[in-house]
C-alpha cells in the first residue's frame, strides 16, 4: 500500500476587501478539489488601505484616487471581476454607494477566530459581508454578527474588538510579511517556499499543484 502524500501546506496573504483575492481563492479551491489534493491552509492579513478611516470611501472615488483610473476604466474592471466571480460561484454587488473599508478590526477578528479552528469560515463570510451583501466590516456590530453567523461568540468578539488584544499581532504579522518582499495580494505560498501571486485560474492552480505532486 503506497503512503498517502503529506497535506500540501498553503498560506494566503490577502484583505478582505480584494476582489482578486476571493476569486484566486476560489479558484485555488476547484484545483484542489479537481486534483484531490490533501491541504492546510493559513490565511495571513494585509492592508490594501491601512490609511483608510473609520467610516470608509467611496469605492470608485477611492480606486480613482489611488490608482488614477477613469470612471470608464472603475466600470470595466467591476464587469472584470463580477465576471471572474461568477465563474467559481461568487457573487459581486457593486453599486454606485459601494464603499471600501478600513479592515484592521476584522483582520484582529479572524486571529481570534483561529482560536477557535474558525479562521477560514469566518474569511468567507467577511469576503460575502463585504463584495456580495455590502456591509460595513470596519464596523464592531456587523463583526460580531458576522461572527455569530459562523458559530462565534458575539459577546466575546464585541470584547476582543474593544480591547484590542490582537491589534499588536496583526502589525506584527503584516510587517514580517512586507519584509518578506509582499507588497500586493493575493500571495499564495505552496510548502512555505514556492510563491503565487495572483488570482492565476483554475487551469494554472491545477498545473501547480500537478507540479508540485510530482517533486515529491
Amino acid at each position: 500500500m503506497s503512503e498517502a502524500l503529506p497535506a500540501l501546506r498553503i498560506d494566503i496573504v490577502s484583505d478582505i476587501v480584494c476582489p482578486w483575492c476571493v476569486v484566486g481563492y476560489r479558484q485555488l479551491a476547484e484545483a484542489l478539489k479537481q486534483t484531490h489534493t490533501a491541504h492546510e491552509i493559513h490565511w495571513h492579513p494585509f492592508e490594501l488601505n491601512p490609511d483608510m478611516p473609520e467610516e470608509g470611501q467611496n469605492l470608485r472615488e477611492q480606486i480613482m484616487e489611488k490608482y488614477g483610473s477613469s470612471q470608464q476604466e472603475s466600470d470595466a474592471s467591476r464587469v472584470r471581476i463580477t465576471e471572474a466571480g461568477a465563474e467559481v460561484g461568487f457573487e459581486f454587488n457593486f453599486t454606485d454607494d459601494t464603499r471600501m473599508h478600513n479592515t484592521f478590526k476584522a483582520h484582529q477578528l479572524l486571529n481570534w477566530a483561529a482560536d477557535y479552528g474558525l479562521k477560514h469560515e469566518l474569511k468567507q463570510a467577511l469576503f460575502a459581508a463585504h463584495f456580495t451583501d455590502n456591509r460595513n466590516i470596519s464596523d464592531e456590530e456587523v463583526l460580531a454578527d458576522i461572527a455569530e453567523d459562523v458559530g462565534l461568540d458575539r459577546e466575546q468578539a464585541l470584547a476582543v474588538l474593544a480591547d484590542q488584544r490582537y491589534a499588536e499581532v496583526v502589525r506584527t504579522a503584516e510587517q514580517q510579511i512586507q519584509q518578506q518582499g509582499i507588497q500586493s495580494v493575493p500571495a499564495v505560498i505552496f510548502n512555505q517556499r514556492h510563491l503565487v501571486s495572483g488570482a492565476q485560474g483554475v487551469e494554472n492552480f491545477k498545473s501547480i499543484l500537478n507540479q508540485l505532486a510530482a517533486m515529491k
